[in-house]
């Protein structure tokens, strides 16, 4: 098989499976609002991040263990970035009072607007680099500031879009004052109005643009392969849905993983100056992959630890 088929033979592979997951999701499992319990969220978030890592396997066999490497470490750092936009949306619901049997629709919809938002930023930024490549070092420079800043910049400072965003919507868009049932639109004497779920919607996919400013350069530091950077990316965005409901009560549990993360994306970032630049030659991978889950994987056993006597967040309906 020549080179141009084999590459069609993956896409359509990595598309028909985004279409099956997809088809699943909306038509059978969710097909009626409710309300998505820890129990649910936790086995379906684990499912999608079975499916994401196993697909690394795929990789492997299809493209050798150096870009399943590659794939590995792309699909972590995208999974724990997510993190931080799960805390964004829990607020972006409750500035705006979403009930938890109607949020799981606005996700739905939500990361569907963010995989085609996210295949256009990486088409883009792919392209950018392959075209110049010195823009990896400018990606790898924001990387670096993007760390350090994240180990001094205030909590406040994430709920400013936010609130400018829903400043704008509702002075440019009517939205009516209450919910009616999983409507994002309706019709109210003969007027066109939005409902608060659509505004809701809107914020979401932005506050999802604001943090693939990050996740974006983050993963191309990783690899500039297009293949590897957009399937590492949905996967790991995918399970944000289920991921979001498994988390939600216990996001206080993980104040401290912010630091790790932190951590990753200077050492992403450093090792393009390192490495690419003043030696010439590629990080290897395998050690990429093993020195970035390290990382992580100390910050969340740091933050389970210092957090073991923290309260319980109680779900609201």
């Amino acid at each position: 098989m020549d080179h141009a088929a084999h590459a069609a033979t993956l896409w359509a592979g990595f598309a028909g499976l985004i279409a099956a997951l997809m088809a699943l999701d909306l038509g059978i499992l969710h097909k009626n609002s409710h309300i998505v319990g820890i129990r649910e969220s936790l086995l379906y978030s684990a499912g999608y991040a079975l499916i994401g890592a196993a697909f690394g396997g795929w990789v492997w066999y299809e493209m050798g263990r150096e870009a399943a490497a590659l794939y590995w470490t792309g699909f972590i750092v995208e999974k724990t970035l997510s993190i931080d936009n799960i805390f964004a949306i829990s607020l972006v619901f409750s500035a705006l009072a979403i009930p938890r049997k109607h949020q799981y629709r606005v996700l739905l919809w939500g990361i569907t607007g963010a995989i085609l938002l996210r295949g256009a930023m990486i088409g883009l930024g792919a392209r950018a680099v392959a075209d110049f490549h010195w823009v990896l070092y400018l990606f790898s420079a924001f990387l670096i500031f993007t760390g350090v800043n994240m180990l001094f910049a205030e909590e406040e400072a994430e709920e400013v879009p936010k609130h400018k965003v829903l400043h704008f919507c509702r002075k440019y868009m009517r939205v009516t004052e209450r919910l009616h049932d999983e409507k994002f639109a309706v019709r109210l004497d003969g007027r066109f109005w939005f409902t608060p779920l659509m505004l809701a919607l809107v914020v979401v996919n932005v506050v999802d643009v604001i943090f693939a400013v990050d996740s974006v350069p983050a993963i191309l530091a990783i690899t500039t392969d297009v293949y590897i950077v957009l399937t590492s990316n949905i996967f790991a965005i995918l399970g944000l849905r289920a991921l979001y409901f498994a988390l939600d009560a216990m996001l206080h549990r993980f104040e401290y993983l912010k630091y790790a993360l932190a951590a990753v994306l200077v050492f992403i970032g450093g090792k393009i100056f390192a490495v690419d630049f003043l030696l010439h030659r590629p990080f290897p991978p395998l050690l990429s992959l093993v020195i970035t889950v390290s990382i992580l994987a100390l910050g969340v056993l740091y933050s389970l630890y210092q957090t073991r006597h923290h309260p319980h967040k109680e779900t609201k309906p």
